[in-house]
């Protein structure tokens, strides 16, 4: 794609960065063929394609976002399915991040609109204010049918039925390995699913202390910065990165560190950016390092000795998070792992699909991400299931939101089957 930015403009180095990506597009349009959002509306400007002739109009002339241009730009879910699918290497994630962060800065946003997105940004990353969130969305879903607003709708339809104790597990603090150590490491704990699920960080631990790891819960880390960053709202975003940067630095440099774990797959994809994020920031090294031993849960395990477990007799339909097959480009550790655990392992049809859920997506976009949410479950359901499993804690609400089955954390159904309980999903 031919491009035509003034020296002035291309000493930004976000500018700079987005025209080499711009650069790296040859219009073939196979990223419509996997973009959730084209296949839903079939708009172009709906697609990859259409939104990268809209970012580099509104970047290219300099000026601010325009209703038009936002409206498309918000309805991407960041799946980037287009990213597996692009042929030229288009480094799409860094030019939407780039653009939202744009029109963060020069879109004025209706009323409603900047309130809910504050709101967001200042409740969720924070694990006490999203448990007093999902009590107070639970007092008022009977209330729903009377709120206009589907977004609002979305909210109270997001809290779980039971909203779990706090787990102490994820206070800051250190698990010793059961026998002998064979690695030390860092988990990231994370923000919206200490609240929502405290059992998959639990799990997690006794997994890796069992395969011999000493496990670190770092004092100061917290959310790790991809709600914010994929709202636009750098200075958060970099606030919270910053803040994990040095907590897990300390630990590195106290201690050493063999990997951060992380079982949250979207969390995962924004660590391991970590370094691009930073580049320009006296924390650069300290980033990049960071970055690097950044590991899913899933990646780690393969290099661990998971023991060969004999068939379990339950059918596992495994649903591939988009921040984990795309974004990481992990794709058969978790059901290699499920298989070696003894567990019968199904894949749904199009599981390159995302679910609708990608992040505060099924929050701000609720009509688009139901019917993702439609399609996915329909077609993990046609595999008869007994157990859904997921990388993802953002996936599993809003597939167990749709469907009767358990839907697990794939790290529960190792744990489970090494010695670890039931998930707690499968019971009764």
């Amino acid at each position: 794609m031919q491009t035509n930015f003034t020296p002035e403009q291309l000493a930004d180095p976000g500018i700079k960065r987005a025209n080499e990506i711009l650069r790296s597009c040859v219009h073939c349009g196979f990223c419509t063929a996997t973009c959730p959002t084209y296949q839903v509306l079939g708009d172009e400007l709906d697609s990859p394609r259409g939104r990268i002739y809209l970012i580099k109009d509104m970047l290219e002339a300099g000026r601010p976002a325009d209703e038009r241009t936002v409206r498309h730009l918000d309805r991407c879910l960041s799946c980037l399915a287009c990213m597996t699918t692009c042929p030229s290497g288009v480094h799409y994630m860094h030019l939407i991040d780039h653009a939202r962060a744009h029109v963060e800065k020069t879109y004025r946003r209706p009323l409603t609109d900047r309130l809910l997105r504050a709101v967001l940004a200042r409740v969720i990353p924070y694990p006490r204010r999203f448990r007093l969130a999902l009590l107070a969305a639970k007092i008022g879903r009977p209330f729903a049918r009377a709120i206009p607003d589907a977004r609002l709708r979305a909210m109270l339809a997001m809290a779980p039925k039971t909203i779990p104790p706090v787990s102490r597990n994820d206070d800051p603090q250190v698990f010793p390995a059961t026998g002998e150590r064979r690695m030390r490491v860092a988990l990231l704990t994370g923000c919206a699913q200490k609240a929502l699920d405290t059992d998959i960080n639990d799990a997690t631990i006794r997994l890796l202390r069992r395969l011999g790891c000493e496990v670190v819960v770092a004092k100061g880390q917290g959310c790790c910065g991809a709600l914010t960053h994929h709202m636009g709202k750098d200075d958060l975003a970099h606030a919270s990165a910053a803040a994990n940067i040095r907590a897990w630095m300390t630990e590195k440099r106290a201690g050493g560190l063999d990997a951060i774990v992380i079982n949250t797959s979207g969390c995962g994809t924004t660590v391991k950016d970590y370094g691009y994020m930073f580049r320009t920031d006296p924390l650069a090294e300290d980033a990049a390092t960071v970055a690097g031993l950044a590991k899913d849960i899933s990646e780690l395990l393969t290099t661990l000795t998971l023991p060969q477990g004999a068939s379990k007799g339950l059918r596992v339909a495994y649903h591939a998070a988009c921040s984990l097959q795309h974004g990481q480009q992990v794709k058969s550790a978790p059901k290699d792992l499920l298989k070696r655990a003894g567990f019968e392992v199904v894949e749904p049809a199009d599981s390159h699909l995302c679910c609708g859920s990608a992040g505060t997506y099924n929050l701000l976009q609720p009509e688009i991400s139901g019917e993702l949410k439609r399609r996915k479950v329909q077609t993990l359901e046609a595999k008869s299931p007994q157990v859904i499993a997921a990388g993802n804690i953002g996936c599993m609400m809003q597939i167990g939101s749709g469907t009767g089955i358990p839907v697990v954390h794939t790290v529960e159904l190792l744990d489970w089957a090494t010695g670890g309980p039931q998930p707690r999903a499968m019971i009764g």
